[in-house]
């Protein structure tokens, strides 16, 4: 039976298909996704259907097809072209989800880091020139890291492990968009002054803990 377009359709159970503007790993994107369900309920829109359309999404994120439908048609959710991105409850209010709550991106990258540390020589004590570089930390923090010109990008993780307790293995860094691997020096990337780089981290920020004997 046709549905009337403009009103009501059935959920499409074909998954948008987005990249994002920066290689993101899982925690990253789970990090977004609970930004965006803290922040949203609060500018707009009834609590009880922003509890649905969450539900709603991560059934469908999960192929459940059945059990979106069920929760929207429950909460008397209308889809005027079948997607969750643009919904109305029986008020009239209107509640749009960004496309990565309901899939993740097309360029999602593993968490694991692909570190071969054997084969990275330590640079010589006081080689090179001392710098101070800017990093962006996927918590949002900034900071500035002491690195030496001759350092590897393995070095310099190792800095920020020593600064911040962050497991080399769990870092990731980017340079304009462009992935770092472990045996890159810094003085071969020609990073311009004050340009951030960004780090995202596949662990939350700890302080080392002493180990008890």
């Amino acid at each position: 039976m046709p549905v009337a377009l403009g009103r009501n359709q059935p959920l499409k159970k074909e998954k948008p298909k987005w990249k994002s503007d920066y290689p993101m790993t899982d925690g990253q994107l789970r990090s977004k996704r609970d930004e965006f369900w803290d922040t949203a309920p609060a500018f707009e829109g009834r609590k009880e259907i922003w509890d649905a359309l969450k539900a709603a999404a991560h059934a469908f994120e999960s192929n459940d097809h059945e059990l979106a439908q069920a929760i929207i048609d429950g909460a008397n959710i209308t889809l005027p072209h079948g997607a969750l991105t643009e919904c109305y409850d029986e008020l009239g209010n209107r509640y749009q989800l960004p496309v990565y709550c309901l899939a993740p991106p097309i360029n999602m990258i593993e968490e694991k880091s692909d570190i071969e540390t054997l084969d990275i020589p330590e640079p010589p004590p006081n080689s090179g020139y001392e710098s101070q570089l800017r990093l962006r930390l996927s918590t949002g923090k900034d900071l500035k890291l002491v690195v030496r010109s001759t350092d590897t990008v393995y070095h310099m993780k190792r800095r920020l492990h020593a600064a911040e307790g962050v497991e080399p293995g769990s870092q990731r860094w980017f340079f304009s968009g462009r992935p770092l691997t472990d045996k890159m020096k810094l003085e071969e990337l020609k990073i311009p002054k004050d340009y951030v780089v960004q780090v995202i981290m596949s662990q939350p920020l700890q302080n080392p803990t002493p180990v008890e004997n």
